[in-house]
């Protein structure tokens, strides 16, 4: 038996996040969500598997956890777009706070019914599973052409409602340590959770933005370290104010993300790549954690929580949460079955363990039994379900070629990426014919997975994507004229530098 110690532990961590790199390719070949992937290696390295490393400390698993969730949650708001959140932004910050807790209570009654789980034991299995997870959502839809409006919903709900399925959890681990005595005083701890979490993100995120513009380092790489310092402070003020920080993390990131910074590009990859590593670390440690001879004495219960939380519970949850917005019952369907569990139902499932909750090893071998059941079911046949309700379109071609303006000092440019479509009325035009704005550039066009030079006589043609560096105060000016709003005549005269 080997122990996770010195160079033994980086020597076999290495080779498990190796593994787990090169196992990504298999996992979007075959579309097996990566998370079933990565748990599956914990587990045969695992002591039930090659026994390779022996890792069986909730605890610490959860300190780890904490901090990889940070990460993950502050990303999972940087990412989230204005533009999503104008499409869809009510009916999914309904199913992201009403209904985490309709689906907390609608699965714990119907368990308490079924299998005879103590009332309080089966809404706190509900509160746990009860979130969908981002990771997966955001890597299955990535290359699908699924209805924007559906497709925004599940996104921005799957990105949002994290921090209510915690703060719920924790509130019924508390009300059943006897620590909250009342249902006024657990209401009261619910709504400062909410709050505080919020205020504390709020001003963080508004805050943050000016920092970065003003504070001038002098090294790019200082910038990351600057950001992920402010993602840290947003967890760590809000924990120290006794209110939720995941709730602060992720308005935090979501304030920052949809703000203009220097360095912004970097930053953002930056945050996806450290989001990535710490999903692959979290579940890989999951992986080692749980022992698959335990998930097989509590199948039974996990199978008939998984059917109730997937054609019960959740179908609850998404009808009333959407009842006040216009949704086809396809649209509904598609968003019930889109509900996919993942990273932070397996991390809540350590907390009763951890806080000596009696069974506490129960709850999180049917929590991760139900969580890879989703996972495996759901994830693997989101695309056989959007095809039967009509929702998908087809498969998005992924660009191989990506530009960015990096700088170090505040500056009123950006670089727009543009695909010119078949119909265009640019085609066949060279780019010295078109009215570009002021102060507006052709920089790089990207032709058959080659990058061509720009030259005044470049003609543009179908499929043809195009770089274009230009001042902020003329962006709109720009899409105007790539959506063909000037007419024919107002572009004469006009031409552009090589």
């Amino acid at each position: 038996m080997i122990y996770i110690t010195g160079v033994t532990m980086l020597f076999f961590f290495a080779v498990l996040l190796l593994i787990a790199t090169f196992s990504s390719k298999m996992s979007a070949r075959f579309g097996v969500p990566s998370l079933v992937i990565f748990i599956a290696l914990g587990m045969i390295f695992g002591s039930d598997g090659f026994n390779l490393i022996q890792f069986d400390d909730p605890i610490l698993a959860q300190q780890i956890a904490i901090a990889c969730m940070i990460i993950i949650l502050f990303e999972g708001g940087f990412s989230t777009k204005k533009e999503l959140l104008r499409l869809a932004f009510q009916p999914a910050f309904s199913l992201a706070t009403l209904g985490i807790i309709v689906t907390a209570v609608t699965l714990g009654l119907l368990s308490h019914l079924l299998i005879g789980l103590p009332l309080e034991s089966a809404i706190l299995i509900g509160a746990i599973v009860s979130s969908t997870d981002a990771a997966a959502v955001f890597a299955i839809f990535r290359n699908k052409r699924i209805e924007p409006k559906t497709a925004a919903t599940i996104e921005v709900e799957s990105a949002s409602n994290d921090p209510m399925a915690i703060i719920l959890t924790i509130t019924i681990i508390s009300f059943m340590q006897g620590e909250i005595t009342s249902w006024q005083l657990f209401l009261s701890k619910l709504l400062w959770q909410i709050l505080a979490g919020l205020t504390i993100g709020y001003l963080l995120g508004k805050t943050a933005p000016h920092l970065i513009n003003r504070i001038k380092l002098d090294s790019g790489g200082f910038y990351y370290v600057l950001i992920l310092s402010l993602c840290f402070l947003s967890y760590g003020l809000a924990d120290e104010l006794n209110t939720n920080g995941f709730l602060a993390v992720f308005i935090a990131g979501c304030y920052i993300g949809n703000a203009e910074f220097v360095y912004k590009q970097g930053i953002a990859r930056f945050i996806e790549g450290l989001s990535t590593f710490s999903q692959v670390v979290l579940f890989l440690m999951l992986g080692l954690l749980v022992f698959p001879s335990n998930l097989i004495q509590n199948w039974q219960h996990g199978i008939i929580i998984a059917v109730i939380l997937t054609f019960i519970a959740r179908p609850v949850a998404v009808f009333i949460c959407t009842i006040f917005w216009k949704y086809s019952l396809k649209e509904k369907l598609f968003i019930c079955w889109g509900g996919i569990k993942g990273a932070v139902p397996i991390v809540l499932a350590t907390y009763p363990y951890v806080e000596g909750l009696e069974g506490g090893s129960y709850y999180f071998n049917v929590v991760f039994f139900v969580v890879l059941l989703s996972a495996l079911i759901q994830g693997s046949s989101i695309d056989l379900v959007a095809k039967k309700l009509s929702l998908l379109a087809g498969n998005k071609t992924p660009n191989p070629f990506s530009f960015e303006l990096i700088a170090l000092q505040e500056t009123q440019s950006e670089l727009l990426e543009y695909s010119v479509d078949k119909g265009s009325w640019l085609v066949n035009h060279s780019l010295q014919d078109i009215p570009w704005p002021q102060d507006s550039l052709v920089t790089a066009i990207v032709r058959q997975e080659e990058i061509i030079t720009p030259r005044g006589d470049t003609v543009i043609k179908p499929k043809d994507l195009l770089f274009i560096l230009l001042k902020n105060d003329y962006q709109e000016e720009l899409l105007d004229l790539l959506d063909g709003s000037n007419g024919q005549n107002d572009r004469e005269g006009y031409s552009c530098q090589p």
